[in-house]
């Protein structure tokens, strides 16, 4: 039985449908209200209030350090791993990776409360009750706890596709293991670093689940404030949308353009 063959353009059908009703449209709503009061009006009020409320820019500010804190420790840790697993000889090194993707086959909010309860046995030792009310740290490590696995993979895969002749060239002409990992295997995984780095930075941001469950409420990072604000103010709440679309399609953009220039400067030894 023959398969009747389609042209591009009609392959392209499902994909544009799906973009005007999920993409498009949606992103014209959210537009309509951040840039209109309660009684669908023009104004600009939702901005001039957000960016005036010292509370507000602070939350932003607060935001982008936690998100900041939290991808430079997963990439800390992340690409130790992700070099030791690519360069190693082990037969049984997918074991170890599947260990760090496991989680993620668990419900996530199932393994937040796991990291809650962790975190209430140890505040109940002698000397740890600092924990009780450490909530930016437990945020933080219950962030890096779940996008550690978007750190390592693409580090990992960046990683087993750099050529083994090149480091055999460099150990040829008399480079050491620094010189190596600094001339060689760093500028090509750059590309690798920031697939990461969006992966972790842009979630961080908006994550607030693991902020009110592990941070008792008291950490509010701007998803919060989106998801507050959809409650009673579809206005506020699709500007500040607004806002956070544009700081990551900003990050997207500065990341993209960084690991470009960086791929070709990396591959001229």
């Amino acid at each position: 039985m023959r398969l009747p063959r389609f042209s591009r353009k009609t392959l392209c059908i499902p994909y544009a449908v799906f973009l005007v009703f999920f993409v498009i449209i949606p992103m014209l709503v959210i537009v309509l209200f951040a840039f209109t009061d309660k009684e669908y009006h023009i104004s600009f009020d939702n901005f001039i209030h957000f960016f005036s409320d010292p509370s507000k820019l602070s939350t932003i500010f607060y935001s982008i350090v936690i998100a900041l804190i939290t991808t430079v420790i997963c990439l800390l840790i992340a690409y130790p791993i992700a070099y030791i697993l690519a360069r190693s000889t082990m037969k049984k090194k997918y074991i170890i990776l599947m260990l760090f993707v496991l989680p993620m086959w668990i419900n996530f909010v199932l393994r937040v409360n796991a990291i809650r309860e962790l975190f209430n046995l140890l505040s109940a030792l002698p000397g740890m009750e600092w924990i009780e009310s450490a909530n930016y740290f437990k945020t933080v490590f219950g962030m890096v706890y779940d996008f550690l696995p978007f750190m390592i993979l693409p580090l990992y895969t960046t990683m087993l596709k750099i050529e083994k002749s090149l480091y055999e060239a460099s150990a040829d002409l008399g480079a050491g293991w620094s010189a190596t990992f600094f001339r060689i295997t760093l500028p090509l995984s750059v590309p690798g670093i920031m697939s990461g780095v969006t992966m972790v930075f842009l979630p961080s941001m908006t994550n607030y689940v693991v902020s009110d469950m592990l941070g008792n409420a008291k950490v509010t990072i701007i998803g919060k404030f989106i998801s507050d604000y959809f409650g009673n103010d579809w206005h506020m709440g699709s500007m500040i949308a607004l806002v956070l679309l544009i700081v990551v399609f900003l990050s997207t953009w500065l990341t993209g353009g960084f690991s470009s220039e960086e791929n070709v400067r990396g591959t001229n030894l």
